[in-house]
């Protein structure tokens, strides 16, 4: 059981946090204690949100007696009660390299090693959806071969495409949307992530595991 502590988040909001690391045992806490707190249905909660090691609640201050909510929350913290859900793996095609892919030959350079070598590595791992974020349906997957994690570009790009695929040090993602970003692009995802008029909107969930799969390597170009 890891270390936590509650801190008020602003006057509508709690915030249940563990050490601020990437850490599967922590990030198990947290997705099982967001997943109790959303079955407890306590009043006036508007929303629940895991991070990495932590757990936001949303409430209406004017619904919400939050001394109830925080005995409520330490008991649940204690010993988060994990719903059951259906394990999910979700597998992602890729389309590696050349136009798709801008920077996975600075990654293999990085490495040490060739491109193909660099799929290899990024396609062989199951990753855990630590969290959801930045932009909707924006999956932070972990944890990235050390030897191709590259850390971000000192310069940002203004525009990141839409379903491009990245590394930041050991983490990598998939960009829901077209937005400035600084992660290492190295294929193009054929999946959508992210569809308001879907139910679920996001195709990710925190603890899900993701699979990549490559569909072509379009490297030196």
């Amino acid at each position: 059981m890891p270390d936590w502590r509650i801190r008020v988040n602003g006057d509508a909001a709690v915030t249940v946090e563990c050490e601020p690391r990437i850490d599967a045992v922590i990030n198990e806490w947290a997705v099982a204690l967001a997943n109790a707190i959303r079955a407890a249905r306590y009043p006036g909660v508007r929303d629940v949100v895991p991070s990495y090691s932590a757990v936001t609640v949303y409430f209406n201050p004017l619904h919400t007696d939050l001394d109830r909510l925080w005995a409520a929350l330490e008991e649940a913290a204690a010993a988060p009660v994990a719903v059951a859900r259906a394990p999910r793996e979700v597998v992602v095609p890729v389309r590696y390299g050349g136009e798709a892919g801008p920077d996975l030959d600075e990654v293999a350079a990085y490495a040490g090693c060739p491109p193909d070598e660099v799929v290899r590595r990024h396609t062989a791992p199951r990753y855990r959806v630590y969290m959801v974020g930045f932009l909707p349906g924006f999956p932070y997957l972990g944890t990235v071969d050390a030897r191709i994690a590259m850390p971000r570009r000192s310069n940002p790009r203004l525009a990141v495409p839409a379903a491009s695929v990245g590394i930041a040090g050991s983490q990598t993602g998939i960009y829901p949307t077209t937005a400035p970003g600084g992660w290492r692009l190295i294929g193009l995802a054929a999946v959508d992530t992210f569809d308001a008029r879907r139910e679920p909107p996001s195709l990710f969930r925190p603890g899900d595991t993701v699979r990549f799969r490559a569909m072509s390597t379009e490297t030196g170009q």
